[in-house]
């Protein structure tokens, strides 16, 4: 008789222990996840924060610095990414070799908030695979103390009373493409002649460079490191910020026009998280708070008029329409990629 009552004891015992556990955190066993890999320090950390403390889904962050650098890593399916946030060129390519997952817009209702400008572009025509995120142009920011000369051409790059005072971005679509675009080529030319003439400029500029870079030239420009730089728009609204010092120009020769958008990888183990996590982005506050924190351009009207003033008519992040006319977006070079890939690796390599 003692030995059924110890027995009821303890098998009480363990029930009671069993439902504190679940009512003290023995739910992480099945908490959601979500994986997500963007540019470096592409995204405000509060509004990670927030979504994890509004919907109990556990976010893993990783970051890459080139397009070229995600593209490796997704397409050799280790990665197992639920969200993505690539290039419209490299979208296309993405969707192209069905790297993809379509969206289920129903359960994206905040796509609404997208300016019909940011729809329907050539790289998703159909509004299938992703939802704009953040966008803007290329052009080159300079430390007005340092630079006596206009700043209206992509000839000053190469201009030698500026040595060793010029960083380059480390990333051959858009090196190659301003290249292009100074000899008076579209940046997206399969020309080989054209080609070749835009590597023998860069190489001939090498002397010239201080440092091939990424997310590191903002530190430097701010720091006075370099007289000029080219960069992403973004990034020169958050060095002008920094140092009062600084202008941004889009030379006359034309620019990059870019979409940085939201998407899902082909076969994503948490496709609904991703979904939900793509819808909460789509928020007019929460695009707000990420344009604020990193610079770059939001696609959602309502987010850009919550803005400040400065902002909103400042022209290297929201440029005007002539301006715009003047620019190209990135086509998928299909086939033609490895002949850039060949040239930058050619233009890295010379001495």
């Amino acid at each position: 008789m003692n030995k059924i009552v110890k027995f009821l004891m303890i098998s009480a015992l363990c029930l009671v222990i069993g439902v504190m556990l679940v009512g003290c955190g023995g739910e992480k066993t099945v908490q959601r996840e979500l994986k997500v890999y963007n540019w470096g320090d592409y995204i405000d950390p509060v509004v990670l924060e927030d979504f994890e403390k509004e919907t109990g889904i556990h976010v893993v962050y990783d970051t890459f610095a080139t397009n070229e650098d995600m593209y490796v890593k997704v397409k050799s399916g280790g990665s197992d990414y639920d969200v993505v946030i690539p290039s419209d060129y490299m979208i296309k390519r993405m969707i192209n070799e069905g790297l993809l997952e379509k969206i289920d817009f129903s359960k994206v209702p905040n796509y609404k908030n997208v300016d019909a400008k940011f729809k329907n572009l050539p790289f998703d025509s159909q509004n299938e695979y992703s939802v704009p995120y953040m966008w803007g142009t290329v052009g080159i920011v300079y430390n007005k103390k340092m630079v006596t000369d206009p700043v209206d051409s992509w000839s000053i790059l190469w201009n030698e009373k500026y040595k060793k005072q010029i960083l380059m971005l480390d990333s051959p679509r858009d090196s190659i493409g301003i290249t292009l675009k100074m000899l008076g080529y579209s940046l997206n030319t399969s020309d080989p002649e054209q080609l070749k003439q835009a590597k023998e400029k860069l190489i001939e500029q090498k002397p010239l460079v201080l440092a091939y870079v990424v997310d590191e030239v903002k530190d430097k420009m701010i720091a006075g490191e370099a007289a000029m730089a080219v960069v992403w728009s973004g990034d020169a609204m958050f060095i002008k910020d920094k140092n009062p010092d600084i202008e941004y120009a889009i030379p006359q020769e034309g620019t990059n026009l870019w979409f940085d958008s939201i998407v899902i990888p082909k076969g994503a183990k948490h496709k609904a998280e991703a979904e939900e996590f793509i819808n909460y982005l789509a928020r007019p506050e929460v695009s707000q708070k990420n344009a604020e924190y990193i610079g770059y351009a939001t696609p959602l009207p309502k987010a850009q008029a919550q803005l400040a003033e400065s902002i909103q008519t400042d022209l290297a992040a929201y440029p005007s329409d002539e301006i715009l006319k003047n620019t190209e977006v990135f086509d998928d070079l299909a086939k033609n990629i490895a002949a850039y890939d060949r040239v930058w690796t050619e233009i890295k390599a010379a001495r």
